[in-house]
């Protein structure tokens, strides 16, 4: 496990799951540095260092990296749908393929990424622009913790709540679809997060694991 006061940078850090992640990164000791658009430096926690810049422009934030030791990629649309795929390829792809180019000149130790369950009957553009992050994930040869969500309940995004018994029936009978796809709470999502920061290596953590890791963590 690394020990706490690691550098840490935050591509994404003001939306609900970067402002709780990194809060408790914070409380763990580590040091955290994120990058916020101009205007939204508000939005981060306290304790937390701020870079000015813009996500889909590397020029704009790569001299902060150094000398992180984790790489935290957040950015995305918000609230995918699947009438989005232009905003997919030009957010989620750039962004992530201008992280990548960042972590790399900064020799980054540890990659982390949140992508998304797959395979899925639905928001198939929104796969494959985040199966396209994992290929370049890979191919650029950084060491990397991929967690594969599928919904991340969190304040204002309850809805699916509605859905839970019909969750349970199926996995209850085993369904693979119904593990893959499940739903995770947020302090699920924190503390696996938090996990993968302390525990660097090369992974990829599907809900099922991901509820694993953070029922041990």
């Amino acid at each position: 496990m690394m020990g706490t006061g690691g550098l840490i940078f935050v591509s994404g850090g003001t939306g609900f799951v970067g402002r709780e992640l990194i809060a408790r990164l914070l409380e763990r000791g580590h040091r955290v540095r994120a990058l916020a658009r101009a205007g939204s430096e508000g939005r981060l926690p306290a304790g937390c260092q701020c870079v000015s810049g813009d996500p889909l422009a590397g020029s704009t934030f790569h001299g902060a990296v150094e000398p992180a030791d984790t790489f935290i990629h957040l950015v995305g649309v918000n609230k995918p749908a699947p009438w989005k795929e232009k905003q997919f390829r030009a957010i989620d792809l750039v962004s992530l393929r201008e992280s990548v180019a960042a972590a790399r000149a900064a020799r980054v130790r540890h990659f982390v990424y949140i992508s998304v369950a797959h395979p899925a009957p639905v928001m198939k553009s929104y796969i494959d622009v985040r199966r396209e992050c994992e290929r370049h994930i890979a191919a650029a040869g950084l060491t990397a913790s991929i967690l594969r969500p599928w919904y991340v309940m969190g304040p204002g995004r309850h809805w699916p709540l509605a859905l839970v018994p019909l969750y349970r029936i199926g996995e209850a009978l085993g369904s693979a679809g119904a593990l893959r796809l499940g739903l995770l709470r947020q302090e699920e999502m924190t503390k696996a997060l938090v996990w993968a920061v302390e525990n660097p290596g090369e992974r990829v953590l599907d809900v099922p694991s991901i509820r694993r890791v953070a029922a041990s963590f």
